[in-house]
């Protein structure tokens, strides 16, 4: 005859807590919030006492449901697809996690008036949004979440919301003066989005710095950031006044730029010398090891988190609210 399963134990509930410790479960739900909510000390140290005694862990999902509030961040993206995407959200999402909160990816995608996504979705509370969509705006956001916690992170930022920026000249003016120092006199410039405020930001800084430096951008070709658009740009350029310098703004555009020439026989830094944007591991490779222009992530992770953990105080913390750009040389620069 089998023997018996042993029976589960029943996981301990509020209701169980608030019996032992001899309160209504309605304190017990205050005593245990993570926010500072009206108790007596003698009261919370009751509770306490008694979900240590029990076992009791509180489920954050069933807290959120019963105060419309979930302990989570939103992180509102265009998509997920870029490699410098793939180099920042898991760390991001790990520095999240850390703090005890859970992360919510809300893909925008390519729609270009961010108040289609608003008036399609369903509004819910969270403890705060990150937003690095081109689209979305700081009112929309606090809108939609019904929140002041938002950190902008894509330029869009306005007087009530917290942001972090880029200082995108400083990174360029490195690169396009180690382009100048290997010969260079002539320059390509390869961009992504234009609806973006940040590459627009970018696209300025490089024909600024370019004109200032005096070389000469004989192209600008307009891709999404992406390999393919790289790769497909990359027959465009002419191989009889090949440029001395191309710059693309993002890594995975300067691989598929560099791929396509590669295919002509042209190769950097022999024929030309190629800059990307972003400094992605893996435009660290072997088989590309471009030279890049980019930040330090751990420093915007650190800056997020500050603004996690105390959104009233983030902007007493100036130093967090821009990150400097830096040139990273690899072989194709």
């Amino acid at each position: 005859m089998p023997e018996d399963k042993p029976a589960r134990r029943k996981r301990p509930t509020i209701a169980d807590v608030a019996k032992r410790a001899g309160v209504a479960p309605a304190i017990v739900s205050r005593a245990l919030s993570p926010e500072r909510r009206p108790v007596s000390r003698e009261k919370r140290e009751r509770v306490l006492k008694a979900a240590a005694e029990l076992g009791y862990n509180q489920n954050p999902l069933a807290r959120g449901l019963a105060t419309n509030s979930l302990d989570m961040v939103a992180v509102i993206v265009n998509h997920i697809t870029d490699l410098s995407d793939l180099d920042l959200f898991d760390p991001l999402l790990e520095a999240i996690q850390a703090l005890g909160k859970q992360a919510v990816i809300i893909r925008v995608g390519n729609t270009e008036k961010i108040e289609d996504f608003l008036r399609n979705s369903a509004a819910f509370h969270v403890h705060a949004a990150l937003v690095f969509s081109d689209f979305a705006d700081a009112e929309g956001v606090r809108t939609l979440f019904h929140s002041d916690n938002v950190l902008m992170l894509n330029g869009r930022f306005d007087a009530k919301s917290a942001y972090i920026t880029i200082n995108e000249a400083a990174g360029i003016r490195e690169a396009v003066t180690r382009a100048l120092e290997r010969g260079a006199k002539t320059g390509a410039l390869v961009t992504g989005r234009q609806t973006s405020l940040i590459e627009q930001a970018r696209i300025q800084a490089y024909r600024d710095i370019c004109a200032g430096a005096g070389l000469d951008l004989v192209q600008e070709l307009q891709g999404d950031y992406s390999y393919a658009s790289g790769l497909a740009l990359a027959g465009r350029i002419d191989g009889a006044s090949l440029p001395d310098a191309i710059f693309c703004t993002s890594d995975a555009m300067a691989m598929g730029m560099m791929d396509g020439l590669r295919a002509r026989d042209l190769l950097p830094p022999r024929d030309y010398r190629l800059y990307g944007f972003d400094a992605v591991v893996n435009a660290n490779f072997n088989a590309f090891d471009i030279s890049s222009i980019g930040f330090d992530k751990a420093e915007l992770i650190h800056g997020i988190s500050m603004f996690l953990k105390d959104p009233a105080g983030y902007r007493d913390h100036p130093e967090v609210h821009e990150l400097r750009t830096r040139f990273v040389e690899r072989s194709t620069g």
